[in-house]
């Protein structure tokens, strides 16, 4: 049986008169790929932010490996890894300087370039964080979060803007990390994306959890209610022609 690393019990947030998180609860495995997907304004940020010790609750009890947030959260924040985006880096600063940086602020000792490699990023290592494309930025921005070798990652639409073969380079590098037996917590609106990598999604509305599952027990289970697709569901789609088409390598631009 797997072991708990998150656990959320009836997490309210409030602003003011407005109920943005209306008493959730979830619990997240150990080393799995965990999926909050919902609508904009559903409150999926609002709730990631919270278990990342960035924003207060109003009421609720969460756990992050056994740690209580109101009591431990500056432990909590030791074991987790949070995505930056491409601004929080000091533009002065190449990809190796920024990694010695927050090596610095973690007090962890790191290999700059074992991390790039990581990220198949080698090759850009003297170079500064706006002279990146789309894919490789977003590549970087994960290697960041694994400077402190955190248990937990959280990933806030980590594919969003990239081009398709970019989009297949980041999936196989989520999967790598959760293959190192690091629990990954990730929100996106494509939902190819959360089907092909997530254990488990949770959808919130207004809110509220509508429904916590794998993807497969929810298309299952979408299917037995009688639903069918107008159009028959091909072996390949567009997007797997286009990386057939330009190719499946990893491409630097």
């Amino acid at each position: 049986m797997a072991n708990t690393i998150i656990s959320v019990k009836n997490l309210c947030k409030n602003y003011g008169d407005f109920q943005a998180v209306k008493s959730i609860s979830f619990e997240v495995n150990e080393g799995e790929i965990f999926g909050l997907l919902g609508p904009n304004g559903a409150g999926k940020s609002t709730t990631l932010e919270i278990i990342e010790t960035l924003r207060d609750k109003t009421s609720g009890e969460i756990l992050v490996n056994g740690m209580d947030l109101d009591k431990q959260p500056g432990d909590i924040k030791k074991i987790i890894g949070v995505q930056l985006q491409a601004s929080g880096f000091y533009p002065g600063l190449n990809l190796v300087e920024l990694i010695k940086l927050f090596a610095g602020l973690y007090n962890q000792p790191i290999d700059p370039m074992e991390l790039l490699k990581k990220v198949n990023l080698v090759d850009k290592a003297k170079n500064k964080s706006n002279e990146l494309s789309g894919g490789q930025k977003q590549r970087f921005s994960i290697a960041t979060t694994l400077i402190n070798k955190p248990k937990i990652i959280f990933l806030d639409e980590p594919t969003t803007g990239l081009d398709p073969q970019a989009r297949r380079n980041l999936w196989e590098l989520i999967k790598d990390i959760k293959a190192n037996g690091t629990t990954v917590i990730i929100t996106t609106h494509y939902m190819d994306e959360a089907e092909q990598l997530c254990d488990r999604i949770a959808i919130m509305n207004e809110g509220k959890i509508i429904k916590l599952d794998s993807p497969d027990k929810m298309i299952d289970d979408l299917v037995a209610t009688g639903f069918e697709r107008l159009k028959q569901v091909k072996a390949a789609n567009l997007e797997d022609v286009f990386i057939h088409l330009t190719g499946r390598e990893m491409r630097e631009e």
